[in-house]
């Protein structure tokens, strides 16, 4: 008789779990916080391209390194630093993309003192005067740098299939950001700053 109560009590338990957790799942699927571009039929593009050799594509890692320094949640500090970069408890934008592409294998640091030093009178932000303490941080200089450097998508937010995640957008002169693997129920994408 007690093996049929003990029994009977564990179904009723996961008879009780499951009419309570069904409804909520339900609830959950149908009104989803996020989607990924394969709910709506854009196929992701993966990078042929594995610069740190970890078995991640380069995107996937920009994604993934952007994602994590959102969840560090640096504080938020625009400050110059002796030798470039700021300690890991703080950040503007700029932090966001140079540690996201570290992560994934590339120093975003050099490739733009490079560029800046090769080609100064493109960046009119430097004014002729290279500061690698900072150029790498403003986002007027980045624009500059990944126009020339990378390949210049559209920016028609009709056109969402071509924001791709590991993309990196810039919003003027003011803002840079990394476009997420998420996108919301309309199909836009939702951005890693």
């Amino acid at each position: 008789m007690k093996k049929f109560k003990v029994v009977f009590l564990i179904a009723t338990i996961l008879i009780s779990l499951l009419i309570i957790c069904t409804p909520i799942l339900f609830l959950y699927y149908q009104n989803k916080i996020f989607y990924y571009a394969d709910d709506f039929g854009i196929t992701t593009i993966k990078s042929n391209t594995d610069k740190d050799s970890d078995g991640i594509d380069d995107y996937s890692d920009i994604v993934l390194g952007a994602r994590a320094e959102a969840e560090r949640k640096p504080k938020y500090k625009s400050a110059y630093y002796a030798g470039g970069y700021p300690p890991a408890t703080e950040g503007v934008c700029t932090d966001v993309v140079w540690r996201a592409l570290r992560d994934a294998g590339y120093t975003l640091k050099d490739m733009v003192d490079e560029d800046i030093s090769q080609n100064v009178e493109a960046y009119p932000r430097v004014n002729g005067k290279p500061e690698p303490n900072i150029d790498f941080r403003r986002v007027p200089n980045l624009k500059v740098y990944f126009e020339r450097n990378h390949i210049v998508l559209t920016n028609d937010l009709t056109q969402i299939e071509e924001w791709q995640p590991g993309d990196i957008v810039t919003f003027g002169s003011s803002h840079i950001g990394i476009i997420s693997d998420k996108r919301n129920k309309k199909r836009y994408t939702l951005f890693n700053t």
